[in-house]
């Protein structure tokens, strides 16, 4: 019974469904990557929005110079303050005006973002610990 379900284990893993069930929170984590960069269209509406804001006000105007990376480093730090708002706001580093007016549209394209990172990085710690134990 046991080498049964050995043999079954190890056919699994060279099957077409075990190939999806690793490559897709990677591809999943790639595509997130490339939204957020894709984000950055949007940043100076998003700076814009939150120009009352600590981080955006000593932090923005310098990473905004720094090509990808930097765009990549305000998109990802935005979306922080969109979903952690409130322990933000008492850390002092965003104005609760800020927060209320900020487009619901970018607040959406932000919660997908991070959605899609946060769900690629926990389906590559799913995926390691399912090949460690293989």
């Amino acid at each position: 019974m046991r080498e049964d379900i050995a043999m079954m284990w190890d056919g699994f893993w060279t099957s077409w469904l075990a190939f999806w069930l690793v490559s897709g929170p990677i591809v999943l984590s790639f595509v997130g990557i490339l939204y957020s960069l894709y984000l950055g269209r949007y940043l100076d509406e998003m700076m814009e929005a939150l120009k009352s804001s600590r981080f955006i006000y000593i932090w923005g105007p310098s990473l905004r110079k720094q090509g990808w990376f930097g765009c990549y480093a305000l998109i990802t730090r935005i979306a922080g303050l969109m979903i952690f708002s409130r322990v933000y706001i008492r850390a002092g580093e965003v104005d609760p005006v800020d927060i209320e007016n900020f487009p619901p549209h970018l607040k959406r394209m932000l919660i997908v973002n991070t959605a899609m990172l946060v769900l690629g990085f926990i389906g590559i710690v799913i995926v390691g610990v399912l090949l460690e134990f293989r």
